[in-house]
Order: structure tokens, then C-alpha cells, then sequence
């Protein structure tokens, strides 16, 4: 059994340090905000104005004035503030966030990202995520499959479609590994998902991969929310 989104998300959100301003992006990396941990602090920024975001609330019990990008129900914590959308991308273009969180439809072993256009009938939106893969002082991805629909690898050599940003991308999370990206020395695997092996990963990957000799094993825990 692979890692399940809740999976990655509570994943990303243990690694993230206390003090870190961090930016989820729409989709998938809207998760963290339910995996906050007791013991550490850190403050999640949402792009329509809030700084202090915390987990979403169950249907039926919004309040549709506090909402995050993706237009979701949550909630703010004590000490938590609001403001401009204008004021909200100043922090961005600024360099004022240290983390952004986004989902991707390729990423490559360079850092590029390609996350707002694929071939189809859905019209592109690229929203806000190019000022969030040139603003913030790291960017993070999350990929709920490591490969796509077809079975095509979401990590590469080379990205095929639209970049969103270049040489940007510093992690990879999917439901098989964990993957830092070193600009000079390129891919290398600190997790790994139990139930895959290092073949495996190899051939679902489109780069070449190397693996950290302390590299963890990630257990899934079929995580619900």
C-alpha cells in the first residue's frame, strides 16, 4: 500500500520547522493544514489574505467569510491575521515566505515545475503559483501518484509541459518517496515508502536517482480526515 494524500501531507508537515512562514498551494497541499503539529509552531499563509490558517472545518459547518485559496472552509488560529490580497502578494514577491507547498504535474531534476497547463479541455489557470515558485525561499512539491494516470513518470529529466517555475523545486513528496533536490548533484532519495523498492522507484522515475545511505522508510497509514 502506497502513501495515501493524508500520508504525505502529515509527512510534509513534520518537516516543517518551527517559525517557517509557510504558503499552501491549491489541491493536495491544502492537507497540511489539518497535520499542524501540538508541539511546534509554524504559520500557514494562505494567498486571498490570511496569515495563522488552521484546519479545515467539516462540511455543513463553514463560515464562508474564512476560507483558503481553494475556497474551503477553515479555521484561524489565536493570533492569526487578515488582510489584503494586494498586501498578500507583497509577502510573496518579497521574499517574506519561507515554504511553498505545491502540487505539480511534472517536476525535474533540475528544480523546474510544470503544474498549470496539460493538454486537455480544461482551460490553463496558472492562479497565483508562478509568483509562489519565484518568491519563496524553498518550494516543496506534493504528488499524490509519483506517476501519471498513463503511467508516465511525474519526475524527470526534463519537464514536457509549460513551466510554472525554473530551478526552483528544493523536495519532492509522492506516495513512493521522498526526494531533495540538489541543483549541482540532482536527485536523492531520503524516504521511501515500504512497500516499493529502490527498482521500482528507479523505473517509475524519469531521471537518475541516487539514495541517501540514511534514507527512512515511510509507512502508510492509511491516514482519514
Amino acid at each position: 500500500m502506497s502513501l495515501s494524500p493524508p500520508d504525505i501531507a502529515k509527512l510534509v508537515s513534520s518537516d516543517i520547522e518551527e517559525g517557517k512562514y509557510v504558503n499552501l498551494g491549491i489541491g493536495m497541499p491544502m492537507l497540511v493544514s489539518n497535520f499542524i503539529p501540538s508541539d511546534r509552531e509554524f504559520i500557514l499563509h494562505t494567498e486571498n489574505g490570511m496569515l495563522g490558517m488552521g484546519e479545515a472545518v467539516p462540511k455543513g459547518q463553514e463560515d464562508w467569510d474564512l476560507i483558503n485559496a481553494g475556497k474551503q472552509g477553515v479555521t484561524i488560529l489565536p493570533g492569526g491575521s487578515f488582510f489584503h490580497h494586494a498586501d498578500s502578494f507583497a509577502m510573496i514577491r518579497g521574499g517574506h515566505i519561507d515554504i511553498s507547498i505545491l502540487g505539480a504535474y511534472e517536476v525535474a531534476e533540475n528544480g523546474d515545475v510544470a503544474n498549470w497547463n496539460i493538454p486537455g479541455p480544461r482551460p490553463p489557470a496558472v492562479g497565483g503559483a508562478m509568483d509562489l515558485a519565484a518568491g519563496a525561499k524553498e518550494v516543496w512539491v506534493m504528488l499524490s501518484s509519483h506517476v501519471s494516470k498513463d503511467g508516465k513518470p511525474k519526475v524527470v529529466q526534463n519537464c514536457s509541459l509549460p513551466l510554472t517555475g525554473v530551478n526552483c523545486v528544493n523536495r519532492i513528496y509522492s506516495d513512493l518517496a521522498i526526494i531533495e533536490i540538489d541543483k549541482k548533484k540532482g536527485l536523492l532519495v531520503t524516504g521511501l515508502d515500504e512497500g516499493t523498492s529502490e527498482s521500482e522507484l528507479r523505473k517509475k522515475t524519469g531521471a537518475q536517482l541516487q539514495f541517501s545511505p540514511t534514507c527512512k522508510t515511510l509507512k502508510a497509514i492509511t491516514t482519514t480526515l
